[in-house]
Formats: structure tokens, sequence, C-alpha cells
């Protein structure tokens, strides 16, 4: 941004009339200016007095710092060396979350290969899907997830050598994460600089509105302006403890815990899976001042705030960090009812942003309710009229576009546009900017259902009920819930003289897809309404809906 510009920007807000773009208030972005750097050297490279980087919730197993860049360094060396993992190629991790994801994403990227990450939790079909579109040379996965590889004829790194005896069948196993850890470097070190912060470092598939599962193509360099926001713009005191509920395999939780955390020195507890239980005592355990989670977790504090007060000592709980879906003003004012000395910190990202987007980053910033933040350092914004393309100013509502060094390079494999030529990001939110810089999520462009974080596309879903042979048309929204935010509802049109009933079309949908992209609620109707070009009117299916609550 030249002087001139820089001039013409509304210190209160960050809105610059020359051009109608909104720019940070926050600290400038400081990147590196190395262009051969991959995003492990340059989080190596931070100095910090944190000395443990990760313990295990489950075992109390801990990794320091020095142990874990020796075991980064040692992976790596056998990857490239006995597994012949190169530049370029694509390592799926299936697992959920432990200690070993951060060792195993970093040696990989420390390469120049790429990572890519599934939902545990996803069917053998779902996964199958990825490995086409992704094709990658090598999977990290569990003796209990190895069964949903089998057959996909790809090789497997396990964690233990005793899980190799108890493999399924039609599976190769060319490595074990462990005796890697342990093996001392022989020979000629790893070249890491011929790795270019351009070239792709993360492959996370994010699903798209046509019901395809899409990979988002994320440089070094995305990450490592991601991680320097946070060194601008750390998490409340760097070198504190986080307890991590949030999964791995999600940008959320491999962007923060495995990136950010480590550059800043911080501690992260790790939780396997989420049990409100288990976050609550351990949190109380490793005395965590922060919690960082997704909206439906907080609906579930609020209403289990007695329970929770009489068995845990929450006095050094001092905020909650939350993302992953819009947070009401009523949420976060009935938690604050129940956690006065709690403060609530909301944060907005995509995927598609690599954690660049915005955020509530102090107490004062926290009582704007209703607001997800300021805009993120080095992030500059507009709001467009979706239906004209025309820019617009404070206090107005249109589509959030987004343009920064964190925006991911597009879509592998896909021709639909992700950034437009002038490098601006389409969120496909509808948004507004107040006279102070905050930014307000209003309502969503885009069709996806947001099921407690998880992303649930209604085409998929769609396409999978009309492949049942009693239903002629169906539709799949958006319904409200307290606890989830919205769960996938369908509207169904059954064939004349089916008896087919909301139990079975449920099941139907079950036995295919994943836990969070279940239906669970069935409404049969004579016709699905759409538009004269024959798209589903979604809107008037939703407002019908909310109208029988």
């Amino acid at each position: 941004m030249v002087n001139s510009q820089r001039s013409l920007i509304d210190p209160r807000n960050g809105f610059c009339n020359a051009n109608s773009t909104f720019y940070s208030k926050r600290k400038p972005l400081a990147l590196p200016s190395n262009d051969s750097l991959d995003v492990t050297t340059f989080i190596s490279s931070q100095t910090h007095r944190g000395t443990t980087a990760f313990i295990d919730a489950a075992t109390d197993h801990r990794i320091s710092f020095s142990d874990l860049w020796r075991a980064v360094d040692r992976v790596a060396n056998c990857l490239h060396q006995d597994v012949g993992i190169q530049r370029g190629d694509v390592v799926l991790v299936l697992s959920p979350n432990s200690i070993s994801i951060p060792i195993v994403c970093l040696s990989v990227m420390s390469l120049g290969a790429v990572v890519t990450t599934a939902n545990p939790l996803n069917t053998v079909g779902e996964i199958s899907r990825q490995i086409v579109d992704s094709d990658p040379k090598l999977a990290f996965t569990t003796l209990e997830l190895a069964s949903k590889l089998a057959g996909s004829g790809i090789s497997i790194l396990l964690e233990r050598v005793e899980d190799t005896l108890r493999t399924p069948g039609g599976l190769k196993v060319v490595g074990i994460l462990r005796e890697m850890m342990k093996k001392e470097p022989r020979g000629q070190e790893v070249i890491r600089n011929r790795v270019n912060k351009d070239d792709t470092a993360i492959l996370l598939y994010s699903s798209g509105t046509t019901g395809r599962s899409k990979g988002v193509n994320s440089s070094h360099g995305n990450l490592i302006a991601h991680v320097a926001r946070y060194i601008v713009e750390p998490f409340e005191q760097p070198q504190q403890t986080f307890i991590c509920t949030v999964p791995f395999f999600h940008t959320f939780g491999l962007l923060n815990f495995v990136l950010a955390t480590i550059a800043l020195g911080s501690t992260v507890v790790i939780l396997p899976r989420f049990d409100l239980g288990e976050m609550m005592a351990t949190a109380e355990k490793y005395r965590a001042k922060t919690l960082i989670l997704v909206p439906p977790v907080l609906v579930t504090m609020i209403n289990r705030a007695d329970e929770i007060m009489a068995k845990y000592d929450v006095s050094f709980l001092k905020t909650v960090r939350c993302g992953g879906a819009p947070l009401s003003k009523e949420v976060t004012e009935g938690f604050k009812k129940k956690y006065p000395t709690v403060d609530v910190y909301q944060g907005y990202a995509l995927t598609e942003s690599n954690g660049a987007g915005a955020s509530i980053d102090s107490v004062e910033e926290s009582r704007r309710y209703g607001a997800v933040g300021l805009l993120s350092c080095g992030v500059e914004a507009r709001i467009v009229d979706p239906n004209t393309g025309r820019v617009m100013g404070m206090n107005q509502t249109g589509e959030l576009w987004l343009k920064g060094p964190s925006i991911a390079k597009g879509y592998f494999r896909n021709e639909e546009e992700l950034i437009t030529s002038e490098g601006w990001l389409k969120t496909g939110d509808l948004c507004y900017i107040d006279d102070d810089g905050f930014l307000f999520i209003v309502d969503r462009l885009k069709e996806l259902i947001k099921y407690k974080g998880y992303q649930v596309p209604p085409a998929e879903l769609e396409a999978l009920l009309l492949s049942h042979p009693d239903i002629l048309d169906a539709a799949v929204i958006p319904f409200p819930d307290k606890e989830a935010g919205q769960y996938p509802m369908a509207y169904v049109a059954r064939k004349s003289g089916s008896n087919l009933c909301e139990k079975k079309v449920i099941d139907f949908i079950s036995k295919q897809v994943a836990p969070y992209k279940k239906i669970r609620k069935v409404a049969f109707i004579d016709s699905i309404p759409k538009t004269p070009s024959g798209k589903t009117l979604r809107k008037d299916l939703i407002k019908f809906a909310i109208s029988k609550l």
C-alpha cells in the first residue's frame, strides 16, 4: 500500500474510501524474505522459553520441544531415505488426535511433500474418494483405522511395531513411527532448501455446495503467514498451556495446535476425542487458563453449568476462544451469566483462508457481542453486493471478500474459482463491518450446513436420497438446533404408492455417511419447490420448517 493511500484510511475502522477496502487495525505482519523456506524450518527457527510441547492427556506422556525437533529430523530422514518420500508426494494422515500427528506433519512438510488429512469418522467410501483425488504415496494411520484403507493399495506407516501383527490383509507396512524417532541419521542429511514457499504444503478437503469434496491447496507461504500472525498477535500469553479439544484433521486444529502453538512455545494437552467431563478434568489438572472450543460445546457448558461447577474447579479458567461456526449474541450472553469470570473470544476464518479472517483478542473487544472480531493482521476485506458486484462501505451488508498472504492457492484439480484475478477470496458469507472495524456475520450465501462445526453439503445427501427406489425427489436443508447449531433435515417426495417412513430414510443415509452428516429429521412433501431453471428453493423450505417449530 502506498503512503498516499494509507493516509486515506480511517484509523477508527480501517476503511479506505479510495478503493472501498477495509484494512486490518492489528499490528503489521512481518514475513520472511527468503523464498526457499518451508514452514517447518520457519517454525523451528522461532525463539521461545517453552519446555514441554505436547502432553497426552490419557497417559501424561510428554514430549519436550528439543525432543520434538529431534524426532521431526529423524522421521524426515527415514521418510526420505527409507520410504522414498520426495518433494510433491502426498501423505495421508488418518488418525485420532495424538502426539504423533505433529511429528508426522512437520516431517512431511520439511521434505516439500504434502500433508492431506481425513476425518477418522468418514466411511470407507468417503476416504476412498479422497485417496483417488489426492493420490497419496503413503498413509499414517492407527491399527484401529487401518481397515478403512484395506484395498486402497496405499502403503502405510504405523505407530508401533506390535500394530503390524494385526494389520488387515492387503496393506503394506513400510515404516514404524516410533522406530523412526529413535533412528540416528546416516549419510547425507535431508536437503530442505529445495522447498519453495509457493510449493503446496497441505491439502485439506472442504465440502462444497455441489456435494463434491474439494481439496484446498495451501502453500508453505500461506502457512508461514498464519504462524507469523500469531507471533505478532499471540494467544493470550506465550508458553501457556492449552487443552486441545478440536481435531487435528481440521484446519482449526492443524493450524493452531500443530503449527502456531509450537512456534510460540506453548504446551498443548491432547485429548484423543472430545468428552466434556474429560475436557474439564484435564483443564483442572493442568490449570489451563484458555479453552478453545466450537459453539455446541459452549451451549453444553451453559446447559450443564451447575453440574460442572459442582464437580470441577473452574476458577483457573479465564478465556474461551470459539471458532468453527458463528456464535450468537444470545449464546455469548448466556455463557457469561453462567461463567461471569470467563471471557468469550470469537474468531472467524475458513479452510480457504488458512486461519485469516477476524478475531476477538482482548477483554474490551469481547464486549462487542455478536461480532467475530477485528480483521486479522495482514488481511484486507471488501463487502460486495452479491447481485451487482458493487463494493460497499461501512454498515452495509454484502458478501465478504478477503485478501492476504494466508489465502490458499486454489482448489486441487477443480476448476471452480476460488480466488479472483485480483487475489480476492469470495467467502460466500453475508457480513458487514461496523464503524469501529468489527466484523459481523449475518447469514450464509453458501448452502453448507454447519453441524457442530462440521460442514455438511446438502447436495451430497440429496444425491444419496435420490438413489433410494421409493424417493421421487428430495431436498436437504439446515434445521436450527440449540446444541448442534444446525442439523440436516430432509424434505422427501415419495413415489406413488410408497409407504416409506422417516426412520427408513434416516437409516438409509446413516449407513452411507459419517455420523456428523446424518439426516436427523424428515418431512414428506408432494413436490420440492424449485425455480423455473430447476434450482431448489431452499429458503422456502427453511421458512416452512421453522414455521412448524
